[in-house]
């Protein structure tokens, strides 16, 4: 027995000698250092083994980086080297700063400048290695953005539920762009005038058929309006982030403006509505000879009596069959991308 005491003293002197044991186990949640910058990213499971005798602060001992790290190299940049990173806790909310969430929204955000960002979260784990992620990660490091790794529990947080695909970036907010005297390119350009538009999936949906099928500009009225949130911008897959929307306090000047200029007013009416001031056109047969406000009124009441007595022409979209009462009409971002792709398409026709 005093054979083993003796033996257990030794082994403990000889790794107190040591100070602290060179091959200390690491398991999944350990501490990994910077190759470049001696720096760390730490998790609540390395802190409680730090806490409990283990590592200390000022100790720089060489581990194994995690083929995670090996992969993704979030903390490795050429352009950030000697840049600490640090695993943080999210932001705290804001009000003068936005959570963008998404892929598409992210790298937009980041790539086309019309946001000051400030920091990129990503989600620790397997889903920072796919390639859309990584592809954020540089152009983060790129711009100097920190990039920090933070749980899902903190990626729903910042997104308040929304579908956030493993990243989230704090960003200044974005505004409505002021009205200017930019002239026309285009000899029949067509804008896309929103009337009180007031759900963010809609008007996401709105900004990202107006991109992709060629719309000049589009207006909103600052009355009665969605901002342009982190929602709209995921609505949009990222549209926002490119497609400046021009905000007006008072949309009927600006398009009583537009008619001594000699632009054309088209508004919308759903099909079968009462008669109007102006006949009502099937939106196939009409055609665009010159500049162009399309209106589009909000979600239920439609375009305002004022916006519909400055209208020219109205259009309307044509139902397929005889419809039951309830579902008589389409969704105001759908029936949006119809009007648009008939007008322009019609005008684009030799």
């Amino acid at each position: 027995m005093s054979l083993l005491r003796n033996t257990y003293r030794h082994r403990l002197l000889f790794i107190r000698s040591w100070g602290l044991c060179k091959f200390q186990p690491l398991d999944s949640q350990c501490v990994f250092y910077n190759v470049n910058s001696n720096s760390r990213l730490e998790s609540s499971s390395s802190q409680h083994h730090r806490s409990q005798g283990g590592m200390r602060h000022n100790e720089r001992h060489r581990y194994r980086l995690s083929s995670e790290l090996q992969k993704l190299s979030l903390e490795d940049s050429s352009s950030e080297k000697g840049k600490p990173v640090r695993q943080m806790s999210p932001p705290d909310s804001a009000d003068d700063l936005d959570i963008v969430f998404g892929i598409a929204p992210c790298l937009l955000a980041l790539t086309q400048g019309r946001r000051k960002a400030l920091k990129l979260f990503v989600k620790d784990g397997q889903a920072s290695q796919r390639a859309s992620v990584v592809k954020i990660c540089e152009e983060a490091h790129r711009r100097g953005v920190p990039v920090q790794r933070v749980s899902k529990r903190d990626l729903n947080k910042m997104s308040s539920g929304g579908v956030h695909q493993g990243v989230c970036l704090q960003a200044t907010p974005l505004s409505f762009l002021t009205a200017d005297s930019t002239p026309n390119i285009k000899s029949k350009p067509l804008w896309l005038v929103l009337d009180g538009i007031q759900d963010p999936m809609n008007l996401g949906a709105i900004l990202r058929s107006a991109y992709f099928l060629g719309v000049d500009r589009v207006a909103s009225s600052l009355r009665r309006s969605c901002p342009l949130t982190p929602v709209v911008s995921k609505a949009s897959a990222g549209v926002m982030e490119v497609m400046g929307v021009y905000g007006y306090e008072d949309l009927e000047d600006m398009v009583t403006e537009k008619v001594t200029q000699g632009w054309r007013v088209v508004g919308t009416v759903a099909a079968g509505a009462p008669a109007a001031h102006v006949p009502v056109t099937p939106c196939s047969h009409f055609l665009m000879s010159k500049p162009t406000l399309l209106l589009i009124g909000g979600e239920g009441e439609g375009l305002s009596q004022k916006m519909l007595f400055l209208c020219q022409t109205l259009v309307s979209i044509p139902a397929g069959r005889e419809l039951l009462p309830g579902v008589e009409s389409l969704n105001v971002s759908v029936a949006t991308g119809i009007l648009l792709h008939s007008l322009l398409t019609a005008t684009r026709t030799p």
